[in-house]
């Protein structure tokens, strides 16, 4: 899989620029706040029909302009494709020249994995990023995942609004743990066996990596569907003065332990970062097991955090695979397409 092209109008600090990737390593170089990030945006919300930077789309159109434009070419290994998006007043996605009515409708068709400087402290921030990197993962994969959890997340607002009336009735509540508990059930199952396929890739590859022994264990409220319906039931009354439900799927986690220990509590910044690599590296497998291809690697402000070190092992694993780099200085790799940015705007390709 790879991206052939990509045109961008009124797209953040970009009037307009198209570019032509090779299938191998591009690399975007140049000074901070130039708009290098915003081409890895632009194709991240080609993939997925959001930003991974904000959630307000408003802020991707160009200052002065009404509307912003993504035109996306890409290769599968059985066909061609195409994406356009038009941001507006409203968003309005197209795949192949057809207005998709649902964002569902558009996963999976460009598979990437992004890894940016937030990423390297995802273990040591809070449950709610795990999460966050767990549904974009499975999502691109499954799509009953995404519509399993965008059920659950609508019925558990509706049960925090009900929660917050005064007198709430326990047989409206037993209507929204039944929905609850049939969608969560489903969302876990699908975090379980990812988090099984993960865990059969990292080992061997953080082992060569640094000799270490690692392992993901998911964190839930409950074992199984018994289970969530007695926590729901037991915290009825904590959740009526809470006003919100205090245990659900919504609240796990995982976390990765080097040697048994805890690598968020325990491990060194650099224990910490090679585990990060170790992930993204192990996510590559997985999906390339699920579509049969490996996708496309997005990688953001990549010399910031790494050493060199790291940075050789981590080029050394993906060197098959269509790359996306932005960093601040002109670094040449083997193969490697290299783009000048400048005020939003390519100057030089070499």
């Amino acid at each position: 899989m790879y991206i052939k092209k990509l045109e961008i109008e009124n797209f953040r600090n970009y009037e307009n620029q198209k570019i032509e990737f090779s299938k191998g390593i591009n690399i975007f170089y140049g000074n901070n706040a130039q708009g290098k990030t915003n081409i890895i945006e632009s194709i991240f919300f080609s993939s997925f029909g959001k930003s991974f930077r904000t959630n307000k789309e408003k802020e991707i159109i160009k200052k002065g302009e009404d509307f912003s434009k993504i035109n996306i070419e890409y290769q599968k290994k059985d066909r061609d494709g195409k994406i356009k998006i038009i941001l507006s007043d409203k968003k309005n996605i197209f795949i192949n020249d057809v207005k998709i009515q649902k964002l569902s409708e558009m996963l999976g068709k460009i598979n990437v994995i992004i890894f940016t400087p937030d990423d390297i402290n995802i273990l040591k921030q809070g449950p709610s990023n795990r999460r966050r990197f767990l549904n974009i993962m499975i999502s691109q994969l499954k799509i009953n995942y995404v519509n399993n959890l965008n059920y659950y997340i609508k019925t558990l607002e509706q049960r925090n609004n009900y929660l917050k009336q005064k007198n709430c009735d326990n047989n409206m509540l037993e209507i929204w743990d039944e929905k609850l508990i049939e969608y969560g059930i489903k969302i876990q199952e699908y975090r379980n066996n990812f988090i099984k396929k993960i865990n059969e890739k990292i080992k061997p590859i953080h082992k060569e990596i640094t000799d270490e022994e690692i392992e993901i264990k998911y964190i839930s409220d409950f074992k199984d569907k018994k289970d969530f319906a007695e926590k729901l039931k037991k915290n009825r009354e904590i959740d009526k003065i809470k006003g919100f439900t205090s245990v659900g799927i919504h609240r796990d986690d995982f976390k990765i332990y080097i040697n048994g220990e805890n690598v968020a509590v325990y491990g060194s910044q650099g224990q910490n970062r090679t585990s990060v690599i170790s992930l993204k590296l192990a996510e590559l497998e997985v999906i390339k097991d699920e579509i049969g291809e490996y996708p496309i690697m997005l990688l953001d402000d990549f010399m910031s955090e790494l050493d060199n070190t790291r940075i050789n092992k981590l080029l050394n694993k993906i060197k098959n695979l269509q790359v996306i780099i932005t960093c601040t200085e002109k670094i040449k790799l083997d193969e490697s397409k290299l783009f000048y940015v400048e005020n939003g705007k390519i100057l030089t390709i070499e």
